[in-house]
């Protein structure tokens, strides 16, 4: 198909998503901190629900939805405060259920399962605005307005981000979870280390709703 990415596109797109993923921001330490407080398999289904989300931002950028709702303040303000109450809702619920872990184990979480954490994650990654605002701003980068068909290039873009920070997510809720497990030899510290996961989700909830 004229329109399937090029390897001048694929890979200096791949190397950018990498950095980009890999940088400290609010997707990579939601999964980080979830990881250490509740353990790998939560942390990697946090992780893995985020880079789900992705798909919801291809999707809206591939259509030109995206560029409809930055545009309208009033649909725009809509999703950042939706965002941000569940960010705060999130950060409550796990410092409300926090509690020591048994040794060797890590904190429970309020028993909550893996694929429970997958949707929670693919939400708060799907209604935050400010991804919509990054996946306008970067995907086009990329995109070759000579070959046609830009929303197919665009969902290939993103169809490979989402593939590439899946992966990376999956990663660092591995490693989170394997540290977490040797931290929670303490019971008392694993109690600490939930209650710590739930502020960092209060402080970016906070943060999005303070936003402009």
């Amino acid at each position: 198909m004229e329109s399937l990415l090029l390897p001048a596109q694929l890979f200096p797109f791949l190397a950018a998503s990498i950095l980009l993923t890999l940088a400290p921001g609010p997707d990579n330490l939601l999964v980080l901190s979830l990881g250490i407080a509740r353990g790998r398999r939560h942390g990697m289904a946090f992780g893995l629900g985020c880079a789900a989300g992705c798909i919801n931002h291809t999707v809206l950028a591939a259509l030109g939805v995206g560029a409809l709702i930055v545009a309208s303040e009033t649909a725009f303000t809509t999703l950042r405060v939706a965002g941000g109450l569940y960010l705060l809702w999130l950060g409550l619920q796990a410092i409300r259920h926090a509690a020591p872990a048994r040794p060797g184990k890590p904190a429970s979480g309020g028993g909550e399962s893996c694929a429970r954490l997958f949707r929670r994650g693919l939400l708060a990654n799907a209604i935050n605005p400010k991804v919509v605002l990054f996946f306008l701003a970067f995907l086009p980068q990329f995109v070759d307005a000579g070959r046609g068909n830009a929303g197919w290039q665009i969902a290939q873009l993103g169809l490979l981000f989402t593939l590439q920070a899946a992966l990376l997510f999956a990663l660092i809720g591995l490693f989170a979870g394997a540290l977490g497990e040797r931290l929670a030899r303490r019971p008392g510290l694993s109690l600490w280390l939930e209650r710590a996961a739930g502020g960092i989700f209060v402080l970016l909830g906070a943060r999005l709703l303070a936003g402009r």
